[in-house]
Protein backbone atom coordinates (compact mmCIF):
# COMPACT_ATOMS: atom_id res chain seq x y z
CA UNK A 1 0.00 0.00 0.00
CA UNK A 2 0.90 3.20 -1.14
CA UNK A 3 1.27 6.10 1.68
CA UNK A 4 0.20 9.70 0.94
CA UNK A 5 2.38 12.16 -0.56
CA UNK A 6 3.65 14.70 2.06
CA UNK A 7 4.79 17.94 0.87
CA UNK A 8 5.98 20.34 3.91
CA UNK A 9 4.79 23.53 3.75
CA UNK A 10 8.08 25.25 3.26
CA UNK A 11 8.90 23.25 -0.19
CA UNK A 12 7.78 24.65 -3.47
CA UNK A 13 6.49 22.61 -5.98
CA UNK A 14 5.72 24.40 -9.53
CA UNK A 15 3.04 23.47 -11.45
CA UNK A 16 4.06 20.94 -14.60
CA UNK A 17 6.12 19.54 -11.84
CA UNK A 18 5.52 15.62 -11.50
CA UNK A 19 5.47 14.05 -8.00
CA UNK A 20 5.24 10.31 -7.83
CA UNK A 21 2.70 8.74 -4.82
CA UNK A 22 4.07 8.30 -1.55
CA UNK A 23 6.75 10.70 -2.35
CA UNK A 24 8.10 13.09 1.18
CA UNK A 25 9.29 16.10 0.29
CA UNK A 26 10.95 18.58 3.34
CA UNK A 27 11.73 21.78 4.20
CA UNK A 28 12.60 24.42 1.64
CA UNK A 29 12.98 22.13 -1.49
CA UNK A 30 12.09 23.36 -4.46
CA UNK A 31 11.11 21.42 -7.71
CA UNK A 32 10.50 23.01 -10.77
CA UNK A 33 8.43 22.77 -13.50
CA UNK A 34 9.04 20.10 -15.92
CA UNK A 35 11.11 18.08 -13.12
CA UNK A 36 9.98 14.43 -12.67
CA UNK A 37 10.03 12.46 -9.40
CA UNK A 38 8.76 9.14 -8.85
CA UNK A 39 6.91 7.28 -6.38
CA UNK A 40 8.19 6.47 -2.57
CA UNK A 41 11.23 8.83 -2.87
CA UNK A 42 12.42 10.98 0.07
CA UNK A 43 13.82 14.62 -0.35
CA UNK A 44 15.44 15.85 2.35
CA UNK A 45 15.74 19.65 3.55
CA UNK A 46 16.55 21.97 0.84
CA UNK A 47 16.94 20.42 -2.07
CA UNK A 48 16.67 21.52 -5.37
CA UNK A 49 15.17 19.98 -8.17
CA UNK A 50 15.64 22.03 -11.95
CA UNK A 51 13.54 21.41 -15.11
CA UNK A 52 14.22 18.47 -17.32
CA UNK A 53 15.72 15.81 -13.97
CA UNK A 54 14.11 12.64 -13.46
CA UNK A 55 14.30 11.00 -10.67
CA UNK A 56 13.23 6.81 -10.61
CA UNK A 57 10.62 5.40 -7.93
CA UNK A 58 11.92 4.83 -4.27
CA UNK A 59 15.02 7.05 -4.11
CA UNK A 60 16.50 8.90 -1.24
CA UNK A 61 18.35 11.98 -1.55
CA UNK A 62 19.61 13.91 1.28
CA UNK A 63 20.27 17.69 2.40
CA UNK A 64 21.53 20.32 0.16
CA UNK A 65 21.72 18.59 -3.29
CA UNK A 66 20.93 20.53 -6.12
CA UNK A 67 20.09 18.51 -9.39
CA UNK A 68 20.77 20.22 -12.12
CA UNK A 69 19.06 19.54 -15.77
CA UNK A 70 20.47 16.80 -17.34
CA UNK A 71 20.46 14.47 -14.25
CA UNK A 72 18.76 11.43 -14.73
CA UNK A 73 18.19 9.18 -11.38
CA UNK A 74 17.64 5.53 -11.22
CA UNK A 75 15.41 3.61 -9.11
CA UNK A 76 16.20 2.97 -5.65
CA UNK A 77 19.47 4.98 -5.61
CA UNK A 78 20.65 6.84 -3.07
CA UNK A 79 22.22 10.76 -3.05
CA UNK A 80 24.22 11.65 0.11
CA UNK A 81 23.94 14.99 1.88
CA UNK A 82 25.81 17.95 -0.28
CA UNK A 83 26.52 15.82 -3.44
CA UNK A 84 27.67 17.95 -6.16
CA UNK A 85 26.18 17.66 -9.55
CA UNK A 86 27.23 19.41 -12.74
CA UNK A 87 26.09 20.07 -16.57
CA UNK A 88 28.48 22.26 -18.65
CA UNK A 89 32.23 21.56 -18.48
CA UNK A 90 33.57 25.06 -18.95
CA UNK A 91 31.23 27.51 -17.22
CA UNK A 92 31.03 31.29 -17.87
CA UNK A 93 28.52 33.68 -16.56
CA UNK A 94 28.16 35.43 -19.38
CA UNK A 95 27.97 32.99 -22.16
CA UNK A 96 25.11 30.86 -22.29
CA UNK A 97 26.02 26.70 -22.67
CA UNK A 98 22.85 25.55 -22.00
CA UNK A 99 22.77 24.09 -25.38
CA UNK A 100 26.16 22.42 -24.35
CA UNK A 101 24.38 20.25 -21.38
CA UNK A 102 25.80 17.42 -20.19
CA UNK A 103 23.66 14.45 -19.28
CA UNK A 104 24.54 12.51 -15.80
CA UNK A 105 23.28 9.40 -14.95
CA UNK A 106 22.55 7.55 -11.57
CA UNK A 107 21.94 3.87 -12.33
CA UNK A 108 19.29 1.66 -10.28
CA UNK A 109 20.43 1.13 -6.97
CA UNK A 110 23.85 3.06 -6.91
CA UNK A 111 25.19 5.59 -3.89
CA UNK A 112 26.59 8.33 -4.30
CA UNK A 113 28.54 9.20 -0.40
CA UNK A 114 27.93 12.52 1.47
CA UNK A 115 29.90 15.42 -0.16
CA UNK A 116 31.00 13.73 -3.49
CA UNK A 117 30.88 15.51 -6.60
CA UNK A 118 30.27 14.08 -10.05
CA UNK A 119 31.35 16.28 -13.54
CA UNK A 120 28.65 16.36 -15.97
CA UNK A 121 28.68 13.69 -18.56
CA UNK A 122 29.51 10.52 -16.17
CA UNK A 123 27.62 7.50 -15.90
CA UNK A 124 27.23 5.72 -12.35
CA UNK A 125 26.79 1.72 -12.98
CA UNK A 126 23.38 -0.02 -11.23
CA UNK A 127 24.54 -0.88 -7.49
CA UNK A 128 28.03 1.10 -8.05
CA UNK A 129 28.75 3.04 -4.86
CA UNK A 130 30.61 6.39 -4.92
CA UNK A 131 33.00 6.87 -1.48
CA UNK A 132 32.00 9.98 0.33
CA UNK A 133 34.03 12.96 -0.97
CA UNK A 134 35.21 11.24 -4.27
CA UNK A 135 35.51 13.49 -7.45
CA UNK A 136 33.70 11.54 -10.13
CA UNK A 137 35.40 12.31 -14.07
CA UNK A 138 34.29 9.30 -15.72
CA UNK A 139 32.17 6.83 -15.55
CA UNK A 140 31.65 3.95 -12.96
CA UNK A 141 30.90 0.20 -13.61
CA UNK A 142 28.15 -1.09 -12.48
CA UNK A 143 28.63 -2.49 -8.59
CA UNK A 144 32.34 -0.73 -8.54
CA UNK A 145 33.11 0.96 -5.49
CA UNK A 146 35.21 4.24 -6.17
CA UNK A 147 36.84 6.66 -3.77
CA UNK A 148 39.04 9.55 -3.84
CA UNK A 149 39.99 11.99 -6.37
CA UNK A 150 39.79 11.94 -8.88
CA UNK A 151 37.85 8.51 -8.49
CA UNK A 152 39.73 5.52 -8.72
CA UNK A 153 38.70 2.13 -8.51
CA UNK A 154 38.91 0.09 -4.96
CA UNK A 155 36.77 -2.94 -5.38
CA UNK A 156 33.12 -4.22 -6.05
CA UNK A 157 30.27 -4.01 -4.11
CA UNK A 158 26.57 -6.34 -4.15
CA UNK A 159 23.27 -5.23 -4.55
CA UNK A 160 23.66 -4.61 -0.61
CA UNK A 161 26.13 -2.53 -0.91
CA UNK A 162 29.11 -4.39 1.07
CA UNK A 163 32.21 -4.75 -0.25
CA UNK A 164 33.18 -7.96 -2.36
CA UNK A 165 36.30 -10.28 -1.88
CA UNK A 166 37.68 -11.76 -4.35
CA UNK A 167 35.18 -14.12 -4.96
CA UNK A 168 32.46 -11.97 -5.82
CA UNK A 169 30.66 -13.37 -2.84
CA UNK A 170 28.31 -10.96 -0.96
CA UNK A 171 29.54 -11.85 2.78
CA UNK A 172 25.85 -10.61 4.21
CA UNK A 173 23.51 -12.03 1.11
CA UNK A 174 25.41 -14.62 -0.09
CA UNK A 175 24.90 -14.02 -3.27
CA UNK A 176 27.03 -14.81 -6.25
CA UNK A 177 28.95 -12.35 -8.96
CA UNK A 178 30.52 -12.45 -12.37
CA UNK A 179 32.51 -9.93 -14.11
CA UNK A 180 30.83 -8.35 -17.62
CA UNK A 181 31.76 -6.15 -20.21
CA UNK A 182 29.90 -3.38 -17.67
CA UNK A 183 31.43 -4.66 -14.31
CA UNK A 184 29.47 -7.29 -12.41
CA UNK A 185 26.11 -8.72 -12.28
CA UNK A 186 24.29 -11.29 -10.46
CA UNK A 187 25.08 -14.63 -11.44
CA UNK A 188 22.25 -16.68 -12.87
CA UNK A 189 22.48 -19.91 -10.64
CA UNK A 190 22.66 -19.32 -7.19
CA UNK A 191 22.47 -22.58 -6.04
CA UNK A 192 18.39 -22.63 -5.03
CA UNK A 193 17.35 -26.68 -4.41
Amino acid sequence: MTEQTQIHSSAEIQDDAVVGPGTRIWQHCIVMAGAVIGSECKLAHNVFVESGVVVGDGVTIKDNVTLYEGVTIGDRAFIGPNVVFTNVRNPRAFISRKQDYRLTVIGEGASIGANATLVCGVTVGPYALVGAGSVVTRDVADHKMVVGNPARAVGWVGRAGVRLADDLVCPETGEHYEKTKNGLMLKDDQGES
